[in-house]
Parts: structure tokens; sequence; C-alpha cells
């Protein structure tokens, strides 16, 4: 997709539609649609009051010019309300427009950013955001589909006022790049546990390596066990598909920052010998959203290049029930010494995360940041849309919480508290892998990972259980994998360079 920020009027655009925004509270259109509507003779006013065009939001105003005009539709897209418009909002609308564009086969249109630039956004701002929502509203997972969708965007022109021009072509610049590591996330996490394996992951890792410059580490079971990763190798024995440490490295000249991300990397998770019912197996390729948002994210910054040190650590694995898996009762040690009694086999995302954080810690990062689809409870207390967050660092929770807001990626904070300690208490270990009580089940897994994270480093933890997968979508978000939090974490580095 060709994507050109202008700044010229409205009339002499050079495409085959041109897409506007309409506020409720305004009750006109801006000066040049309205210039546009006395070149077509009034129609869009005209059609405006015969389909009672109110600019609610999503409403869509369709207006061809049948010849009288350089494009062959204006289309004015509803905004709503005014006091609502934040950049999601707009990321929405980018979407309905893209959308409104497919529907009537035009692969190269306009968006008139500068109709939304009444909004307390900035307006580099709100032309990335348009951009965003543009290419992950029209993201298709459909690779083993015989019959394909051959509609493609070949121009998306971004028009802005002149003095923002400059300014808003590097925002556009960066949304492009954000939007589509997302959808580099979303392809892997898509994948079936079939083709995605321990050492698939492996092999995508090596390849992003080779094509940005990275430095990377793969470890496999003999050396995984040689560093003490118990945990994290318990989880793996069951599988006939043997596991895979990963550490990818993005070290620039003069970092001013170390940051250690972690994602957790079930290529799939039956459950073990605790097997899931059916219905609960069901998207459980979705187990590795985390490692594979890592993925994307480094995607993202390999172009992007902050000024930050960045390690990427996956523990990949695969959970099956067979002769070799580990049972409920057994007792593990992990790398940091600590050890952990089994409760239940499906909860083994958190120890392949524990060997995961132990090893990040010795890197002595100034902060460590885990993603991973951990639990079904933060799913029950939070839904499907939005992700828990929670960890030993105040500041740093509120970092996060707040890129969130402006990339749209709904998170939430989540208590950690010594009562809910008190369940993770095992018997005969230091710790249970799963908690006595049937609530908190979030925060007492996230209590149980602060276990193996030194006292001393900067720690969040992000359950995505709810947003990473979706099997009816939302937004610009199709059904499947979501990329989530790509833009979010990717967006923090960057502004952690500043």
């Amino acid at each position: 997709m060709n994507i050109k920020v202008t700044s010229g009027h409205l009339k002499n655009a050079r495409v085959k539609a041109v897409i506007s925004y309409y506020f409720k509270e305004d009750r006109k259109f801006s000066k040049e649609l309205e210039d546009l509507d006395r070149i077509l003779d009034g129609i869009i006013s005209e059609l405006k009051k015969e389909q009672k065009f109110d600019g609610s939001d999503g409403k869509i105003l369709l207006v061809p010019t049948l010849g009288k005009a350089k494009m062959d539709y204006v289309i004015v897209v509803g905004a709503g309300s005014k006091r609502k418009a934040d950049l999601d909002k707009v990321r929405r609308l980018g979407n309905i427009s893209a959308k409104a564009a497919k529907n009537l086969k035009i692969d190269k249109f306009l968006l008139d950013g500068e109709s939304l630039s009444s909004t307390k956004e900035n307006e580099d701002s709100i032309a990335q955001a348009l951009v965003e929502g543009v290419i992950l509203g029209s993201y298709r997972f459909d690779k083993y589909l015989s019959k394909k969708d051959d509609y493609k965007i070949k121009e998306l022109q971004i028009r802005v006022k002149r003095k923002y021009k400059n300014k808003a072509e590097e925002s556009v610049k960066i949304g492009k790049i954000l939007a589509e590591s997302q959808n580099f996330t979303r392809d892997l996490v898509n994948e079936p546990g079939n083709v995605i394996t321990p050492v698939k992951l492996a092999e995508i890792a090596e390849q992003l390596a080779k094509e940005y410059g990275f430095e990377v580490k793969i470890y496999d079971e003999e050396e995984i066990e040689k560093m003490g990763m118990n945990a994290y190798l318990a989880v793996a024995r069951g599988s006939a598909n043997p596991p895979r440490f990963i550490h990818i490295i993005y070290k620039p000249e003069k970092p001013k920052k170390k940051i250690a991300l972690i994602g957790k990397g079930l290529t799939f998770d039956s459950g073990g010998l605790n097997i899931k019912p059916g219905d609960y197996m069901r998207w459980m390729k979705a187990d590795k959203s985390g490692a594979c948002a890592v993925l994307g994210i480094f995607k993202a910054i390999g172009q992007l290049k902050p000024d930050i040190e960045v390690h990427g650590i996956i523990a990949a694995a695969e959970n099956m029930p067979e002769g070799k898996s580990y049972r409920p009762d057994d007792i593990i040690k992990a790398k940091n010494g600590v050890t952990i009694e089994i409760g239940n086999t499906d909860a083994e995302g958190r120890l392949t995360l524990a060997d995961a954080l132990s090893y990040a810690s010795e890197l002595k990062p100034d902060a460590i940041i885990d993603m991973a689809t951990l639990t079904g409870a933060c799913v029950v207390a939070l839904g499907e849309y939005t992700a828990g967050v929670m960890g030993n660092n105040q500041r740093l929770i509120d970092q996060i919480l707040d890129v969130s807001k402006k990339t749209g990626e709904w998170m939430w904070p989540l208590p950690f508290n010594d009562m809910l300690r008190e369940h993770i208490k095992a018997p005969h270990a230091d710790v249970y892998n799963i908690g006595t009580t049937r609530y908190g089940g979030a925060i007492t897994a996230g209590l149980f990972l602060e276990k193996f994270v030194d006292k001393k480093i900067p720690w969040v933890h992000i359950d995505i259980a709810g947003p990473a997968h979706n099997t009816k979508g939302w937004y610009y978000h199709p059904k499947g994998a979501t990329g989530f939090p790509v833009r979010t974490i990717t967006t923090f580095l960057i502004e952690n360079t500043k």
C-alpha cells in the first residue's frame, strides 16, 4: 500500500474517492466540503437531507459525483460526538472508511484528516491513527483459503493542514510500521499448532534477526536443562515437539536504557495431564500470543531503531499429555532455586515464565515486561477486550497504562495484596503453581510470577488472555488474533528514549 500525506484542496484530489468526517455538533459541512458541494450542484446537501444524515457514529453518506469532479465518489462518515473523539475513535473511523472503499471496490482514496482537526488531538497524531485504523481493519488471515479476496488498497492519501505536513509524514510512517508489525504478530498467532511449533518459532526469530541485524541465541532442550530451567522443561517434556528457548537482542550504539520483554510461548496448550475440555482446548494455538507479540515488537523496533537496548525472551514449548508429562503433586526447582509444587498441569504458562523471568533478571535490565495469555480469571474479571496489568513498580505500571490510552489497547490495573499471597503457599514446596482459592486467579498468577523476578528490578506483568484473540472481532480487529499489545509496548519503548 502506497501512503501519501497531502495538504491540497479536496476538489483537486486525484483519487477515486474523497472521504471526509462530520461531527454531530457541527451541523454543517467543512468549508472545503461545501466547495465540493457547489461543484456537484448541491447534491451532497440534498442527499444529506434525503438520507437524514446527522453525523451519527459510523453512519455513511455516499455521494456519486456523476462525472462532475475528479473523483468518482465523495463519502461522508459520521464521527459522532466531538467530545468523545479520541485517537481510538479516529482509528475506528479509518477502519470504517476502508470498509466503505472496499464495498465500492475503490483502491485509491483520500481520508480528510483535516476535517477531524477540531478535536483536542494533534493533527499528526490523527493522521497516524487513521493509517493504523485502515491497515489494522483491512487485515485478513486467508493463507489457507483456496478462494481469496483479491481486493487491495493501492494508494491511501491522508490530508492535513499544510503546516503539519512534515510532522504528519513522520507520524504516518510510524503508524504504518506499528500496524504492519501488529499484523505480522496476528499472522503468527493465527497459524495453527501443526505449523508453528517451538522449533519453527525459533526459526522465525532467526529470520527477523537476519533481516534487521539483531543478535539471537537459540537454546535446545539439553542447554535448557544445563541452565537449570526445570520448570520450563517439565512443561515441554510431554510433547513430541521439543522446546526452544529464544533470546533475541536489539542493541544500538549508545542505548539509554535496557529493557527485557518476555512473551509466553505455548505453541499449543492441551492442558497436559489435567487435559482441557474440548471447548476450552479450541483456539489454544493463541497461547503463543505473548511470544508472537515480542517478535512483532522486534519487527517494529528493527525499523524504528529507538535508542534503547531491548532483549526479547521466549520459552517456547508445547503442553501435551504423554508418558513423560509432568504430574500434579510433582515438585520442581526453577532456575532461581525456588521450588514449585504442581497443583494443576494446565497452569503451565507461569512455569515457563518463571524460568524466563529468572533468566531475564540475570541480565540486570532497567525493567522487565512480560505479556502472556495467562488466566481465564482475567477474562472473567475484565472481559474479552481488556488486559490486566500488575507488577512490583507503580511508576512502570502507570507509564504503560498511559501509553495504552493513546494506542487504544485497553488495560486495567489489578492489585497485589498479602492476603492473596497466602493462597499460593504450598504445603511441601516454596510456592504452588495454582491458588488455593477460586477467587482472584489473575492476581495469584501474577503473585506466583513475582517469586522469579529480582526485587530490585521494576517489573510489569500484562495478562492478555482476553484481548489477544477473539472469535467475533471488534472495531478494527477482524476475528482471530489481534496482535495485542504490539503498539503499546513499542510506543512505550520509543517514548523511553526521549
